[in-house]
């Protein structure tokens, strides 16, 4: 008999069908076995009743360790004392497909530690598996966004000849005869990209960062959201692409998940309103400073304190989630962002916090090549590595801006959830290479 999902069982009362899945929960009594299983839609109840002598249904269910992979067939009844759903299944036969070790390794109780070490059994728990379904809709939405758009979807190469950017924090790995880099972000190839005469770029793809960092918010390996846009008139087009952009976003992931993220992690689902407020970072900070704030040390931006506290001033005065910061100055931004041409001391560039924490960095590039050489040298870089790059820049690239965010943090964001390990399939950090 073909597979019937949980989820459509409603639809089957009266009817003989197969469910598979795991036990997930049993209650067996003295008169009657109350079995709760679970696929990736749901969860029914089978409901058995002992007999004399037992049933093999019976005797399969007394002896099914929690978490076994079974395939149940029966009839789906009415019962509005069910709470799931108000229907059960009563079996006539219970094959188990895989028995489950007991005890479990894991439970409700386990820390996030131990919980990653046995990953696989922590997806099964529905709000475990809900975080990916709603990952899904995520990126589905924002594709569907940027095609809209008219953005090209390209997958720029993660190995590299020369270390991106900076130079810190990159990942050195043999390559043949020679020394490869993993790339930290695709920026310079999606300038590249712009510089070939595509309009708008788009990618969805592996990031690698060698930050020994414990933080909530950081990874070795995560997901990044990266878009870049040509024939721009200033930073104000790159914002408001991605606030048009996060509200298609969070429209679709309210309509198709917002009653189970509701349920499962008790966080409502808000689509924002457009525009974004938009803040620029010395008035962010003469408006913390005002309120006590005194970072460790200050240079222009600010710390996790300062984000929370900026975004609590903006949901206070205009009632949203999401706030931009403008106006970086120039000591904390990379040598490639665009320069105020009136105040050279701050560039075109923005951060978007949302509820108090970052998740998106972007800017207007600089794209002329002259001012760009002048830049990295004052940044002290070393331009012959960047050769490639630079020399991009010589045959007539546009004005052009984008940005970069993480998949995963805007997960962790979305669903309320304390770090980014939660909405990582399998989480790399500074300690961690496995499962």
């Amino acid at each position: 008999m073909p597979r019937t999902l949980v989820r459509d069982l409603p639809a089957h009362i009266g009817e003989r069908v197969t469910v598979y899945g795991w036990i997930n929960t049993s209650r067996l009594q003295r008169k009657m076995q109350f079995v709760l299983v679970r696929d990736h839609t749901g969860m029914v109840q089978v409901t058995n009743k002992r007999t004399e002598p037992a049933s093999e249904t019976e005797e399969t269910f007394e002896h099914a360790a929690i978490e076994s992979a079974v395939k149940v067939t029966g009839t789906i009844v009415e019962n509005p004392i069910v709470k799931l759903g108000g229907i059960e299944l009563v079996p006539d036969s219970v094959e188990v497909v895989n028995a489950a070790d007991s005890p479990l390794p894991i439970n409700e109780l386990t820390g996030i530690d131990q919980r990653l070490d046995w990953r696989f059994l922590d997806l099964r728990n529905p709000a475990r598996t809900l975080i990916f379904q709603v990952q899904t809709t995520v990126e589905a939405a924002l594709r569907e966004f940027a095609y809209g758009e008219g953005a090209t979807e390209l997958h720029t190469p993660k190995f590299m000849g020369t270390a991106s950017e900076s130079g810190a924090e990159v990942f050195k790995v043999k390559y043949f005869d020679r020394t490869a880099y993993l790339a930290q972000s695709p920026q310079f190839y999606k300038q590249m990209a712009i510089s070939g005469g595509i309009d708008k770029v788009f990618e969805i793809g592996p990031v690698f960062r060698a930050e020994p960092s414990f933080t909530s918010r950081h990874a070795t390996e995560f997901t990044g959201i990266d878009l870049e846009l040509a024939w721009i008139d200033g930073v104000e087009d790159v914002m408001s692409f991605e606030e048009r952009m996060l509200a298609h976003v969070l429209a679709e992931v309210k309509a198709k998940h917002g009653e189970a993220i509701q349920e499962l992690f008790g966080v409502e689902v808000v689509v924002p309103e457009l525009p974004f407020p938009r803040i620029t970072m010395r008035d962010a900070i003469e408006q913390l400073t005002e309120q006590g704030w005194k970072p460790e040390k200050v240079k222009g931006d600010l710390d996790p304190e300062g984000e929370r506290s900026i975004s609590a001033l903006v949901q206070e005065k205009y009632g949203h989630q999401f706030v931009f910061i403008t106006e970086f100055p120039i000591g904390v931004r990379p040598f490639y962002h665009m320069r105020n041409a009136d105040r050279p001391e701050v560039t075109e560039s923005f951060d978007l916090l949302w509820k108090g924490i970052e998740i998106t960095t972007g800017a207007q590039r600089e794209h002329r090549y002259d001012v760009l050489m002048k830049q990295a040298e004052e940044k002290g870089m070393a331009t012959e590595p960047l050769k490639p790059y630079l020399d991009s820049f010589r045959f007539g690239t546009p004005p052009h801006g984008g940005l970069g965010a993480g998949l995963n943090r805007i997960m962790m964001v979305l669903l309320g959830v304390d770090s980014i390990r939660e909405t990582t399939f399998l989480f790399r950090g500074p300690n961690r290479l496995e499962p």
